[in-house]
């Protein structure tokens, strides 16, 4: 059975003490940079690596640069320094849809769709796509082209933009400096200097609404969810047809039911908002 390693101290320990022949010594170390940072160190430099994993700075350096090429790191020039990248939060995503997040996000969902007469979803950003982990379809049966497993692109999406949003605008243009965007529907962006401007105007309002955007005739609004540690690590929106609704039921009714269950879903997956000073 594997064992349970809280930090990068137990990988170095584990890979000091180890008799195994299949163990990967290159593959422990990896991990025990990216175990490495914590919320208390969400920030360091190659020689508190090397310190922490135990390796000399030129070894670490390599490690650091391979993580950093995989996604794994962000390297920060200005400072000399590091930060975890996207590709780890990806890593965690399976783990989640599979176990807590689906579950925890069902009864919330469920008294957004009843709150708000529109479908609720929930999904994750994997890559340059949102996945959609859940689905709680209005029960005035209208159909959707999405359902669980749905991969679509995150820029011409509610939930994907609400995610891209919160990304720094240097990851943003890595995911998409060699990716043309294409209008992947009626009303989507299709150039990233047009697609930064929407993002730093979405990050400021905290939701996306888009009416007739990816799919004609589907209105859809959009809002982040943080994890214990602050983390953004996933978006809910609820859609329906844009014939039953009007720009005024989506700010006054539909907004204001989305950004509750957020908030609530997120204090339920352990998020603790700082208090008003």
């Amino acid at each position: 059975m594997g064992k349970h390693l809280d930090d990068a101290a137990d990988l170095t320990r584990l890979l000091s003490e180890q008799t195994d022949r299949y163990i990967v010594p290159g593959l422990v170390r990896g991990l025990a940079v990216l175990l490495a940072f914590s919320p208390e160190r969400p920030r360091l430099t190659l020689r508190e690596l090397a310190d922490a994993v135990g390796v000399t700075r030129s070894a670490v350096f390599r490690i650091a640069y391979t993580l950093t090429e995989l996604g794994f790191l962000n390297h920060q020039p200005e400072t000399r320094s590091y930060t975890l990248g996207p590709s780890v939060l990806r890593l965690g995503y399976g783990y989640l849809a599979s176990r807590d997040l689906v579950q925890v996000a069902l009864p919330h969902l469920e008294v957004l769709r009843d709150r708000t007469g529109w479908s609720a979803h929930l999904g994750v950003l994997e890559g340059k796509d949102v996945v959609y982990l859940l689905r709680v379809p209005t029960r005035q049966g209208l159909a959707s082209i999405v359902h669980v497993g749905s991969r679509l692109p995150a820029y011409a999406t509610t939930m994907g933009r609400i995610l891209l949003a919160h990304m720094s605008e240097d990851e943003v243009i890595a995911l998409y400096r060699e990716t043309p965007l294409n209008a992947a529907g009626p009303r989507t962006i299709s150039d990233l200097p047009t697609l930064l401007e929407q993002l730093r105007q979405d990050r400021a309002r905290g939701y996306v609404v888009h009416i007739g955007g990816f799919q004609a005739g589907v209105a859809s609004a959009a809002a982040a969810l943080r994890d214990v540690s602050g983390n953004i690590i996933a978006s809910i929106n609820v859609s329906a047809a844009s014939t039953l609704t009007d720009q005024s039921e989506i700010d006054d009714k539909i907004v204001p039911q989305l950004l509750s269950a957020a908030e609530l879903l997120s204090q339920a997956l352990g998020y603790a908002a700082p208090a008003a000073s």
